[in-house]
């Protein structure tokens, strides 16, 4: 069979409880879309944006991918960062990386994974920059861990360093960029206490003048 029967009489139920508690929701919804978070996260099934933080939708605007990762060549993850900040006028961006993250632990494991692999090679060299701090932990899931907390923080600064970003805060626009991390396990976030709200927070080097 080619269509999900079951899919579409779950979103049936879904829309139907939706109009039960909020008649007018998806007739509002329609007319504009204006969250004021921008969330980038894992590809991970597991890991919903709007559930977790107990939002419906249209106030979070979503870009996920394998480990979270924000690239400066990646024109899919910048395009999205730049309608968001530019046109949505989002005031936070909040990256969000789990625990036990199985591209953090593919980045790791020296085995080869396919046409993935280049993906995470951005991990990889992370690693690499990180590799004592990394290392000195007993623990393969210690490890695992850590680096899925240093891969947030290495976000977070990509995300900084985009012109889109920059450009942002010279104009003035209010915007600020956060690190979290999610345990699947009993679904509660953590903040790595990761807060950039201007050029300032930056580094010289990164910084665009």
């Amino acid at each position: 069979m080619r269509v999900l029967k079951d899919l579409f009489e779950n979103n049936k139920k879904w829309a139907e409880s939706v109009k039960d508690s909020k008649p007018d929701f998806f007739q509002n919804l329609s007319k504009q879309q204006n969250p004021v978070y921008l969330w980038i996260g894992c590809s991970d099934s597991r890991v919903p944006a709007n559930e977790i933080v107990g939002m419906l939708p249209g106030d979070v605007f979503v870009h996920r991918n394998i480990a979270n990762l924000v690239i400066h060549t990646d024109l899919n993850s910048l395009s999205v960062i730049q309608y968001a900040v530019e046109v949505l006028k989002v005031k936070h961006i909040i990256v969000c990386g789990h625990y036990d993250c199985g591209g953090i632990q593919a980045a790791m494991d020296n085995k080869e994974h396919g046409l993935i692999d280049n993906w995470l090679r951005h991990i990889k060299d992370l690693y690499r920059h990180h590799r004592v701090k990394i290392d000195a932990l007993h623990n393969a899931s210690e490890k695992i861990n850590l680096l899925c907390e240093l891969n947030v923080v290495e976000q977070v600064a990509n995300i900084c360093h985009t012109t889109i970003v920059q450009s942002a805060w010279k104009s003035g626009q209010e915007l600020t960029v956060h690190g979290w991390m999610y345990r699947i396990e009993d679904g509660i976030l953590k903040d790595l206490d990761i807060c950039v709200e201007n050029i300032n927070d930056i580094s010289q080097i990164h910084r665009i003048s």
